[in-house]
């Protein structure tokens, strides 16, 4: 995925002088933050088997609270973040309640929750978000450090955590082992409920960070902040190498695939391209990388040359 992003940003040179630069994979890594949080939470979820409908409506609820709680001008940005975190979490915890101890289907759970959670938004702003997000996250969103993005340090270090969480941890290893199969992951001792749990609140706690960043680059807040990101946040999981159906992933394959996306749709962006054909390339470009992703693709190809 990180390759042939390359290839395409450089490729993208012989469309426009003013793509392939430096300032564009500058524009592509910030861009691609806001996915990259949200595909950490979603990753989760479908590594044990789950998917989660609700990011778009957590991430306007983010977003929404830190531009109507926080004060720019206070100095309280540092307590009041991590609460509306702690919000965020509590509403993954009620889908996880829901598709742990009540058995309903994760698809149907998380979408009930993210229509309740956008129904809130509404209510809580009256249908017009008011306020400026704080210095703090717009300083993450745009400031730079020795010459260093300060988004990109913060995605380096996102990077390295989440991929210790899924990769290095027993309970990343819990993740993967109830994706293969719950009930021998329950018989081996694990606390199946407990870490579906947790999976759901990582998730909906990622996707209110993910709106307080877009808050601080955008510095305000809307009601639709969050629709972009359902679909690919499923797509980068899934186009990283992870099975939809669960047991497996990789945080820094997400990643990659979240970048390509994120350089997909900036080149495209840049052609000019009408928003209908868009959608067609990046579909059919998202169908393309599962098809070569494939063991059984490999296999094949394999055999072919051998003749």
């Amino acid at each position: 995925m990180f390759g042939i992003s390359i290839l395409l940003v450089l490729g993208s040179r012989f469309v426009s002088p003013a793509l392939g630069s430096w300032d564009h994979v500058n524009t592509i890594i910030l861009l691609a933050s806001f996915l990259i949080v949200v595909a950490f939470g979603q990753g989760i979820v479908i590594m044990i088997g789950g998917l989660d409908l609700s990011v778009p409506a957590l991430i306007t609820l983010g977003g929404v609270l830190t531009t109507s709680w926080i004060d720019a001008s206070s100095g309280m940005s540092l307590p009041l973040i991590p609460a509306i975190l702690l919000i965020c979490a509590c509403i993954g915890g009620i889908s996880g309640l829901g598709v742990t101890l009540l058995r309903i289907p994760p698809f149907i759970m998380t979408m009930a929750t993210g229509i309740i959670t956008a129904s809130a938004a509404l209510g809580l702003t009256s249908g017009t978000p008011r306020g400026t997000a704080p210095p703090i996250l717009t300083a993450l969103m745009k400031a730079s450090w020795i010459g260093i993005p300060v988004i990109l340090l913060f995605i380096v270090a996102f990077a390295i955590l989440g991929s210790v969480l899924q990769g290095r941890t027993s309970y990343g290893r819990r993740l993967t082992a109830i994706g293969a199969n719950p009930v021998a992951a329950h018989v081996a001792g694990i606390a199946v409920r407990n870490s579906v749990l947790i999976a759901y609140m990582l998730s909906a706690a990622a996707s209110g960070f993910a709106g307080m960043m877009l808050a601080g680059y955008a510095n305000g807040a809307t009601l639709r902040m969050g629709d972009d990101y359902l679909l690919p946040s499923i797509a980068a999981v899934v186009i990283g190498g992870s099975s939809i159906l669960g047991g497996s992933g990789s945080f820094v394959a997400t990643i990659g695939g979240a970048i390509l996306l994120t350089a997909l749709s900036t080149v495209i962006s840049a052609i000019g391209i009408p928003q209908g054909w868009r959608t067609v390339i990046e579909g059919s470009i998202i169908l393309i990388a599962l098809l070569l992703l494939r063991e059984n693709t490999f296999a094949f190809l394999r055999r072919r040359l051998a003749r």
